[in-house]
């Protein structure tokens, strides 16, 4: 797993815009794949309370602070999952969250 750049700006996850990414890069069931020429595997991971707390019960990640590096670090290690497409695991730990299942 890749180091986490020590500087990020602490003003949050920008959830809302990596969702947006996700949405318009991504070609599946849930996300539209309008977008062609940036690469999945680039995008970064749609961070909220759901998937960090099911992240860190998991020992997926290891920050005890919901930032933007909390979301580097979880892109990292979902990267080790499959490298070409991270962000995919994105709507499973959300819903294990949301349905307070982990």
């Amino acid at each position: 797993m890749g180091s986490v750049p020590k500087k990020i700006n602490s003003a949050g996850t920008y959830k809302r815009y990596l969702m947006f990414l996700r949405w318009m890069v991504r070609s599946d069931e849930i996300d539209l794949g309008l977008w062609t020429k940036i690469d999945k595997k680039d995008l970064l991971m749609p961070l909220d309370t759901h998937t960090f707390k099911v992240s860190q019960k998991l020992g997926l990640l290891k920050r005890k602070t919901y930032d933007m590096k909390a979301v580097l670090e979880l892109t990292q290690r979902l990267k080790s999952f499959d490298a070409t497409d991270p962000i995919k695991y994105d709507f499973a730990l959300y819903r294990l969250g949301q349905e307070k299942i982990v």
